[in-house]
């Protein structure tokens, strides 16, 4: 909230001094006590910030003529997101709030931009916590400055230092904002719009004039360490944070101004308990797809933009048996396994010397590491011939594509410009297509389906393919058929129909016990897989004593009293 100062009085009692009014002669005195203050310094006692004992840093009263149907932290103490709602056109909106300040706290802010960067570059050594140097060097700057200010606008000052230098600027809040998915900024004074969880698609109160937003887009290619130019206006860059970023400069390609797209990066990643529990899959889905990734089956997730194509692939990752060696390839960094034993790898682009490290290259380069699962971020042209090359020399490898049907991912694979012939395209084992839908008046992510390739029809040449799942949009539920995945993996490890029955039913109880736990965090979620794998007996032994306690209470019998 603003400090409102008083308005200086003009006085009456005519001129004082050489025809000064007293107001005038007490601005003239107020400046040359600053300067005495400078030149001396001042002594600032800085601690740590407490709401309730120095007051908030930001205030919000609400929009005239909208209502509020939500506020809620993104950044504590400093900024929080109100949703409002306009009834004048039935339209919601996302408003940032973050702190106000006073006219002496901007030209106090003004100063610092221009000092505080020199420190901050030549300070930092190797473990210097950046957060804390920032803090130190405003702190200093502040008694050299003479400068006696309060706790909080201390910490207001600190907190614009550190979003813009630290963090992405008038974008911060938006960033760290979990219910946001995606960031869309169109040109040059247009509102930013964000896909939110709750709202969908909405507009907020943010937007950049022509010079900021160039200087803007420039910054978060440098900050991903790319080069955006006129000349070369157009970059798909991975931010610092993680989050992918398509950025366009200048009005060449983009004829309403820059632009940028940015996908943000889950720093929680989504694990299949999510998944189930989002319904995207269901038990027997993912238990399905468990027992088709131990051994050994190849898989692609396909689907259209914002499927959720990475996220499946990311999560059923960890379904890896422990110290296997994966490596994953990308052109944009996104992917991220929790796994002991695991190489990244990513493309580079020529920068002024050396040359282009491409898919295709890192693809070659890698079955020279001889993993035992490799994982494309995507693919899309010649790497393609390669990852089937991997399949058919006995390689487990997992990608993504965009295709909105089985038959449309076929074509892709088989046509200009990925090429892959036809009798290499049917050593991929599992396709599963992803969609995007709306469901109640909310947009939902579904398995719309999962496909086993065959083999090639030898009467019509034709790629064969069975659907072992499908999804039922009416009742939001998934139907399975018969599955010759699952008859290899029987015939391989020598089981009968039974046991078959019985390894995939432990897999479900197993997922659905992590359910019914709230196991959504990857590291737990992680550790019990690997406890899975290493002592599968006494996992379900543990989980078939919670179904009888659980039975047990739902029976009304409570729980079994013994002697102490």
């Amino acid at each position: 909230m603003s400090e409102q100062r008083e308005p200086e009085g003009e006085g009456d009692g005519g001129n004082v001094g050489g025809g000064q009014t007293p107001s005038r002669l007490e601005g003239v005195r107020r400046t040359l006590s600053r300067a005495i203050e400078m030149l001396r310094g001042s002594h600032l006692e800085v601690s740590n910030y407490s709401p309730r004992a120095h007051g908030p840093l930001v205030s919000f009263d609400g929009i005239a003529g909208r209502r509020e149907v939500e506020r809620y932290w993104v950044n504590a103490p400093f900024a929080f997101v109100s949703i409002q709602f306009d009834p004048s056109d039935n339209t919601h909106y996302y408003h940032t709030v973050e702190p106000e300040l006073t006219d002496e706290e901007r030209v106090l802010l003004e100063s610092l931009f221009e000092d505080v960067r020199d420190p901050l570059l030549y300070r930092k050594g190797e473990g210097d916590d950046p957060e804390e140097l920032l803090r130190e060097t405003v702190h200093e700057l502040l008694e050299r400055y003479g400068s006696r200010v309060d706790l909080r606008t201390f910490y207001r000052l600190f907190y614009y230092l550190h979003r813009d230098f630290r963090g992405y600027g008038r974008l911060d809040p938006i960033m760290h904002d979990p219910y946001v998915e995606d960031v869309s900024c169109d040109g040059y004074d247009l509102p930013i719009f964000v896909y939110h969880d709750s709202y969908t698609d909405i507009g907020t109160d943010i937007s950049f004039g022509k010079a900021k937003l160039d200087r803007f887009v420039v910054r978060l290619a440098q900050h991903s360490g790319q080069h955006i130019s006129i000349g070369d206006p157009m970059v798909e860059t991975t931010l610092p944070d993680g989050s992918r970023a398509e950025l366009a400069l200048g009005q060449e390609v983009t004829p309403r101004g820059s632009a940028f797209t940015v996908r943000k990066y889950a720093e929680e990643p989504f694990t299949p308990i999510d998944l189930i529990e989002y319904g995207t899959f269901s038990v027997e889905q993912m238990a399905y797809l468990w027992l088709a990734i131990e051994h050994n089956k190849s898989l692609i997730f396909a689907g259209g933009t914002a499927s959720g194509k990475t996220t499946s692939m990311n999560a059923v990752s960890m379904f890896i048996p422990p110290r296997s060696k994966v490596l994953t390839i990308e052109d944009t960094r996104e992917l991220e396994l929790y796994h002991d034993n695991w190489l990244s790898s990513v493309t580079r682009e020529r920068m002024n010397e050396g040359k282009d490290v491409s898919m295709y290259d890192l693809l070659r380069s890698a079955l020279r590491h001889r993993p035992e699962y490799i994982v494309v971020g995507e693919v899309r042209g010649e790497e393609a011939i390669t990852l089937f090359q991997a399949m058919n020399t006995g390689h487990t490898t997992y990608s993504t594509m965009h295709a909105d049907s089985v038959q449309t991912a076929i074509n892709r694979l088989e046509n200009e410009p990925i090429n892959v012939p036809r009798a290499m395209v049917q050593s991929l084992d599992v396709l599963s297509v992803q969609t995007l839908t709306r469901m109640d008046d909310e947009r939902v992510r579904r398995n719309r389906l999962v496909a086993e390739i065959e083999g090639v029809d030898q009467r019509t040449g034709e790629l064969d393919y069975s659907t072992a799942y499908t999804w039922d949009g009416e009742g939001d539920t998934h139907r399975s058929s018969n599955s010759h995945v699952l008859e290899e993996i029987r015939e391989e490890r020598g089981w009968t129909q039974g046991q078959l029955l019985t390894e995939k039913r432990n897999r479900e109880a197993f997922l659905e016990y992590l359910l019914d736990q709230g196991i959504t965090d990857y590291r737990r979620f992680t550790a019990m897989i690997n406890e899975y794998y290493a002592d599968r007996e006494s996992v379900l032994e543990t989980i078939e004593e919670y179904r009888a306690d659980v039975e047990s209470t739902e029976a009304g019998e409570g729980p079994v009293e013994t002697d102490a």
